[in-house]
């Protein structure tokens, strides 16, 4: 059974694919290769497998290249787009900061006029006050002098009446009489003018207090104003701040320690020696709008702490063009097959010469070839940080050399152990390699 089954079977085969011969004529003879039916199926099929293994493999190539593409693309959108934000907030930083300012001096310009103002009120009360003691001692007086007006005109006419029954004269005390006449139209004279001055006086503290309520209002608007700018200015400083203190802490790195770091490479004051002047304005004590004022200020100094920090620490990618990553961080077999070996960086496979940037501010520690790396760069950054560049086809910084974020330091190449162009890079903190993905990921929502 068997054999007629592959007897079958053979005779499809030759139906198909007939048996052929290969001839290869030589000088002094001829020689033939036979090509069964199986082997040509044979073949055939190995054609067909590496055609269709071709078509996916370049398939494959091109969507990572695509992908790669789009996430540079991407990348820099979201770095202009960081840039643009930031510089739009510190734009509104400084007008808010100018607004702050100008409303403080037209604060402390009101609060110099209700002062003045309340002076002026206190001593017209106090002046009000002292009239109305000398009205009520005038007052007191004239009565008195009423009094003693009237018992000498009854004593004058009882007098008069006494001398006229004796002699018959009646102008004895005309003298007498004369003179409190005058007294008393000089009390009255003078009466008349301090009431009138304690009339100009009430109208004079009617209008002061009419002003000090005008001033009051202001004063509450100028109070509104403020807590609008300030109330502005500390969401402003919330929402900018958030989410570069959420890049650093995903980054894994304290960011109490490093704002102190970064406080004391930027501490620098001098100035000439002034003599100390003490503002009379509000005592020593400082009015909330000032605590306030104050508050924001420092949490701009922070984001411009948080700002300086992101540029020393390696936020930025050292790859901008198209590449695709062969290889992460931890374990992996050994390209060339040294069985399961640590890997303390990632690979990045790009196009040979594809330009390598610093991805922080930093010096360079190292620059030219080492076991392993081939041509290699070693750039120290603040906080205890290190990166590595590896496999590199040129070199073009020197060790010693000061370099900034974005710089470009070296070309990519394959130099070193290395089975094809690549960047090898690396992350050490305090000498202890991490994943560079870390800050990369950490970094993507920011930059």
């Amino acid at each position: 059974m068997l054999t007629r089954l592959h007897y079958r079977i053979h005779t499809s085969l030759e139906r198909i694919l007939p048996e052929r011969r290969l001839f290869l004529k030589s000088d002094s003879d001829t020689r033939f290769i036979r090509l069964r039916p199986v082997t040509q199926l044979a073949a055939l099929a190995g054609g067909t497998l590496l055609v269709s293994w071709t078509i996916l493999a370049t398939s494959i190539v091109l969507m990572d290249s695509v992908t790669a593409g789009g996430t540079r693309d991407q990348t820099q959108r979201q770095q202009a787009l960081y840039e643009s934000r930031l510089n739009a907030l510190s734009a509104d930083r400084d007008r808010r900061a100018d607004e702050a300012v100008r409303a403080q001096e037209r604060f402390n310009l009101a609060l110099a006029e209700v002062s003045k103002m309340q002076t002026a009120l206190l001593a017209t009360e106090d002046r009000r006050k002292e009239l109305e003691t000398g009205i009520e001692v005038l007052q007191d007086t004239l009565i008195r002098t009423i009094k003693e007006r009237d018992d000498a005109r009854e004593e004058s006419e009882r007098v008069t009446v006494a001398l006229a029954e004796q002699t018959g004269s009646a102008r004895t005390d005309g003298s007498r009489m004369a003179d409190a006449e005058a007294t008393l139209d000089q009390l009255s004279s003078t009466l008349a003018a301090t009431a009138r001055q304690r009339d100009d006086m009430a109208n004079a503290v009617l209008l002061a207090k009419e002003e000090t309520e005008e001033v009051l209002q202001e004063k509450a608007e100028l109070q509104a104003r403020n807590d609008l700018i300030f109330g502005r200015l500390e969401e402003a400083v919330t929402v900018s701040m958030e989410p570069l203190d959420k890049m650093f802490r995903a980054a894994g790195l304290s960011t109490d320690s490093l704002l102190k770091q970064v406080r004391r490479g930027y501490s620098g004051q001098g100035g000439p020696l002034s003599k100390l002047t003490v503002s009379t304005m509000g005592g020593g004590d400082l009015t909330p709008e000032e605590r306030r004022a104050n508050e924001i200020l420092n949490g701009l100094d922070r984001m411009n702490l948080y700002r300086l920090a992101a540029t020393k620490a390696p936020f930025s990618m050292p790859v901008k063009t198209a590449f695709r990553y062969t290889s992460g961080f931890g374990g992996r077999n050994d390209p060339f097959g040294r069985g399961n070996r640590r890997h303390e960086g990632i690979d990045m496979a790009g196009a040979s010469g594809s330009p390598i940037y610093s991805t922080a501010d930093g010096v360079v520690i190292q620059a030219g070839t080492a076991s392993g790396y081939g041509k290699v760069i070693k750039i120290r950054h603040e906080f205890g940080i290190q990166t590595v560049y590896g496999h590199l086809s040129r070199i073009r910084v020197e060790k010693g050399q000061r370099v900034s974020r974005g710089d470009r330091i070296g070309d990519m190449g394959s130099t070193g152990r290395s089975t094809g162009t690549h960047l090898h890079y690396e992350v050490r903190v305090d000498g202890s390699p991490v994943n560079p993905m870390t800050f990369i990921k950490a970094a993507k929502d920011v930059f």
